[in-house]
């Protein structure tokens, strides 16, 4: 039974961000292609990063027939196929549709879901966030309301241990232990409990709510913390949705939350890979597949820190040991004392017009420095800083006349800003020690 609605109504977050849009959404997908200077780019939807074996196979069949070669993981734990030759979208498109990759084509850009990687898995978390990821993502695909919806606007779901809750998603659910979970929207000091059973759907009509207000305040609006309305407008209209689709819920504060992946190598019957700047190679992708072709699941979990969890459970000892040793021999991170997982980068040069600089080089060139840094470092060619993560870190970010500025994003967010000036990657070690603790 649900307690009593708390009388405490907390108002939207002081980060918040008010922004118009004054143009439509051209967020890539699968059917609406990018072109970027080293040819088209389909960026294909993954809920909570979940593929099977065949699916995965498609993935890299459609990569080495039409494009690069590679498949380039995302902060959203999707996949980014890139150098698509010209006049291949139908193909590219049917070759998805075959593997069940593309369910529904008017919601293709909007089945954006994270969801916790080792749910299951390890033994924390107090709920397998499993089924609500296939509830979710069928109730997105038969929403005609839902197609409004951003390629941009995130739902995430936590089982409980605070990972992808910190991920800074439009809604989250997360699992609160018992028969009960957490519904909450970014950047509004407010969240629903409501039934488990009802966490999919309540995470929907949560964002149904939200276009709800941006067509009643007349905004154009992409993600909810652009919306300049007072909070109380949109948690009333979060509640009068789950109250007329009959969804018992209660108001209370959301809970504390942080951003942290799974750490390489072997968490309870997860193998956990990273993937160095996000950048799966032909052979590397052959060997996840391979090895998830061996277990009971024949499954691959993409996530939002550019990783792959295997479910392993099922394997022998000898066969984990072994599946780790082969892909630690193709040039994947099974280790957790690399620096890699700390290391993060755009496409940069020569992949993108905008960039100032091979992003991608300076990162991997200047590795050993950035493992001494007491925070992980993201290379951006450009003032945009596409992909680049939440939470403390350092800002490497290219200028015209050529170098970076460097940002050190930790501390209070009023306090006066770390910055230095990097001219020459070769000494990034003086230059993080000059705007670190």
């Amino acid at each position: 039974m649900l307690a009593a609605m708390s009388s405490a109504l907390p108002s939207i977050s002081s980060q918040a961000t008010a922004v118009s849009r004054d143009r439509g959404d051209a967020c890539p997908g699968t059917l609406r292609l990018h072109a970027a200077d080293d040819g088209a780019l389909a960026r294909v939807r993954i809920p909570g990063g979940a593929l099977g074996v065949v699916q995965a196979e498609a993935l890299a069949d459609a990569a080495r027939r039409l494009g690069d070669g590679e498949l380039h993981l995302t902060s959203r734990g999707n996949v980014q196929l890139r150098g698509l030759r010209d006049g291949c979208g139908g193909e590219l498109a049917g070759l998805l549709d075959a593997a069940g990759l593309l369910p529904s084509p008017g919601h293709e850009r909007v089945r954006n879901i994270v969801a916790s990687p080792l749910s299951g898995l390890d033994g924390h978390g107090p709920r397998d966030v499993r089924p609500w990821l296939s509830a979710l993502d069928a109730a997105l695909c038969a929403s005609e309301r839902a197609r409004e919806l951003s390629g941009r606007f995130l739902f995430a779901l936590d089982d409980g241990r605070g990972d992808v809750a910190g991920l800074g998603a439009d809604v989250t659910v997360r699992a609160t232990g018992g028969d009960a979970a957490q519904v909450a929207l970014h950047s509004v000091d407010a969240a629903w409990r409501v039934a488990a059973d009802e966490a999919s759907r309540a995470a929907l009509l949560a964002a149904e709510a939200f276009l709800d207000v941006a067509r009643e305040s007349g905004e154009r609006v992409w993600r909810v913390d652009e919306l300049a309305v007072p909070a109380h407008v949109l948690t009333r209209a979060v509640d009068r949705r789950l109250s007329e689709a009959g969804v018992g819920h209660v108001k209370e504060r959301p809970a504390t939350t942080r951003a942290d992946g799974p750490p390489p190598g072997l968490l309870g019957d997860a193998l956990c890979a990273h993937v160095p700047l996000g950048r799966l190679t032909g052979p590397q992708w052959r060997e996840l597949t391979h090895v998830a072709a061996l277990t009971p699941d024949a499954e691959l979990r993409l996530t939002p820190w550019r990783g792959v969890v295997v479910p392993v459970g099922g394997l022998s000892a000898s066969d984990t040991a072994a599946a780790l040793d082969r892909l630690r021999a193709v040039g994947l991170v099974t280790d957790a004392s690399s620096p890699w997982p700390r290391v993060g980068a755009c496409i940069g040069r020569p992949g993108c017009g905008r960039s100032h600089a091979d992003v991608r080089a300076d990162a991997a060139g200047t590795l050993p420095a950035a493992g001494r840094s007491p925070l992980p470092l993201y290379w951006s060619g450009c003032e945009r800083r596409c992909g680049h993560p939440r939470g403390d870190r350092i800002d490497l970010v290219a200028v015209p006349e050529g170098g970076y500025r460097l940002t050190a994003t930790a501390g209070p967010p009023d306090g006066p800003a770390r910055t230095t000036v990097l001219t020459d990657p070769s000494d990034l070690a003086t230059a993080l020690a000059a705007i670190t603790p």
